[in-house]
C-alpha cells in the first residue's frame, strides 16, 4: 500500500461534469489499495469572483478580511467533491486547511508554512478514508485563517506529501505533462518524461505556468517525487525528481515571462554603497528583483537597471523616488513593454558553444537583446515583449527540432 496526495487545479473542478470525473480519477487511486490524500483548489475563477464581490463592498479591504473570504473557494471545491465521492459510495471526508494543523506565519495573502500537525489526517487515512484538504490557506498562531498566495494549493500539496513521506505527489493540470516550452503557442513542443528540480525550478521560477516554483522548491528540499499530469487524459506525465536520465542535450526547456518589467536609476553617483542603498530601498518594500545590469562609470556617475514584476513598478518607482536626497539619481526610467526568455537545462553554461547558438539565433531572428541574466542552468534575456514569442520559437527550432 502506497500513500499518494494528489492535487487538482481550478480548472479541473469548474464545474459538476469535471467534479465528477476528477471523482473517478481519486477513486480509481483509491481502488489500487493506496491511502490518498486531495488537494483541490477552488473552482474555475471563483477566486476572482470573491475578489470582487469584495472590492463591491470595500475598495481597499484588510488582507486578513480577503483571506477569510478567499478561503471559502476551496472549502467549496472539497465540500462538493466529496459529495460526488460519498455518491459512489466510497469513504471520504473534507477538512479545512485550520482542521489539518497547517501552520503558518501571519503575512496574509502571501503567507508561509512553518508546519502542519498532521494528526487529523493521519487519523482519517487509518480509517481507510480518502481525505480531501482545502488547498491555499492554513492558519496562524492568532488562529486566523491565511492564504499562501500564488500556487500555494500546490505548495499545500507538495507540503502535505512532504509531513506524509508520501510515495508520489500527483498534480493534475490542464496540460498532460511538463513541456520543452508551452505547447500551446509553440509548434512542436514537446513532451518531457522526467525533469530535474533544479530544471524545473528554473522553468517555474522564468515564466512557466505548469508548477509553481515555491512548491518545487519544497519538493526538493524534502526529496518528494512529483508528476505533472492530465486530469483530462488517462497517461503518464512527467516525473520531478533529483536524478534524470541523460540525455543528448542539455537544455530542458524554454520559459517565457511576460509579467516583468525593467526599472532604470540613471544618473547614480559613481561611489561605494550605492547598489547596497538602491537595493535596500526596494527590499524594504518586500519587491523581489531579478535581472540586474550596473553600467560602466563615466564621469562620476553609474546606471542600474533591474526587471521585477509588473504589478511592483508602482511601488518600487514610489520607494525610489522617495529616496531621491539619499540615493542622488537624474531620473527613473520604466519600461513595461518588455518580456524574459529563459533557455534552462542542467550544466548548461558549462556546456561549450550554448550561448554562442542561442545569441546567434537571436540575432538571425533580428531580435535586440535588453539584458543577459546567467547562472550554471539557465541563461535569460530580456527583449521587446512584440519578439518574445517568435524568440522562443526560434530558440526552440534551433535546440529541439532535431530530437525527435
Amino acid at each position: 500500500m502506497a500513500i499518494v496526495v494528489q492535487k487538482f487545479g481550478g480548472s479541473s473542478v469548474a464545474n459538476a461534469e469535471k467534479i465528477n470525473r476528477v471523482a473517478g480519477i481519486i477513486a480509481d487511486k483509491y481502488s489500487e489499495g493506496n491511502d490518498v490524500v486531495v488537494v483541490l483548489s477552488a473552482q474555475g475563477d471563483t477566486t476572482d469572483d470573491l475578489i470582487e464581490k469584495a472590492h463591491e463592498i470595500n475598495k481597499n479591504p484588510s488582507r486578513r478580511e480577503m483571506d477569510m473570504l478567499l478561503s471559502t473557494g476551496e472549502q467549496m471545491s472539497i465540500a462538493l467533491c466529496a459529495m460526488a465521492l460519498e455518491r459512489m459510495g466510497l469513504p471520504v471526508i473534507s477538512l479545512t486547511g485550520w482542521q489539518i494543523g497547517m501552520y503558518t506565519n501571519s503575512d496574509y495573502s502571501n503567507a508561509r508554512i512553518k508546519r502542519i500537525r498532521g494528526d487529523r489526517i493521519m487519523k482519517e487515512l487509518d480509517k481507510h478514508r480518502i481525505v480531501l484538504v482545502a488547498g491555499f490557506q492554513g492558519v496562524n498562531k492568532f488562529d486566523d485563517i491565511t492564504t499562501l498566495g500564488r500556487g500555494g494549493s500546490d505548495t499545500t500539496a507538495v507540503a502535505i506529501a512532504a509531513m506524509l513521506h508520501a510515495d508520489l505527489c500527483q498534480i493534475y493540470t490542464d496540460v498532460d505533462g511538463v513541456y520543452t516550452t508551452d505547447p500551446r503557442q509553440v509548434k512542436g513542443a514537446r513532451k518531457l518524461e522526467e525533469i530535474s528540480y533544479d530544471e524545473m525550478l528554473e522553468l517555474a521560477s522564468m515564466g512557466a505556468q505548469v508548477l509553481h516554483n515555491r512548491s518545487v522548491e519544497l519538493a526538493k528540499k524534502y526529496n518528494v517525487e512529483l508528476e505533472v499530469l492530465s486530469s483530462y487524459e488517462r497517461k503518464p506525465g512527467t516525473i520531478v525528481r533529483e536524478v534524470v536520465k541523460v540525455e543528448k542535450t542539455k537544455v530542458g526547456g524554454i520559459a517565457k515571462d511576460t509579467n516583468v518589467a525593467r526599472i532604470a536609476v540613471v544618473g547614480l553617483e559613481d561611489e561605494p554603497g550605492m547598489a547596497f542603498k538602491l537595493f535596500r530601498v526596494v527590499a524594504k518594500e518586500n519587491i523581489n528583483v531579478d535581472i540586474i545590469l550596473q553600467s560602466i562609470g563615466r564621469h562620476n556617475t553609474k546606471d542600474i537597471s533591474f526587471t521585477t514584476s509588473r504589478s511592483d513598478v508602482d511601488r518600487a518607482v514610489k520607494a525610489i523616488e522617495a529616496a531621491k536626497d539619499t540615493l542622488r539619481f537624474e531620473h527613473i526610467d520604466v519600461a513595461t513593454d518588455v518580456a524574459k526568455v529563459s533557455l534552462v537545462g542542467l550544466g548548461i553554461m558549462s556546456s561549450v558553444g550554448t550561448a554562442s547558438l542561442m545569441f546567434e539565433v537571436l540575432y538571425n531572428a533580428k531580435v535586440n537583446i535588453n539584458m543577459i541574466n546567467t547562472s550554471e542552468i539557465k541563461v535569460s534575456v530580456l527583449v521587446d515583449e512584440k519578439d518574445a514569442e517568435r524568440t522562443v520559437q526560434a530558440l526552440h527550432e534551433a535546440f529541439f527540432e532535431d530530437e525527435g
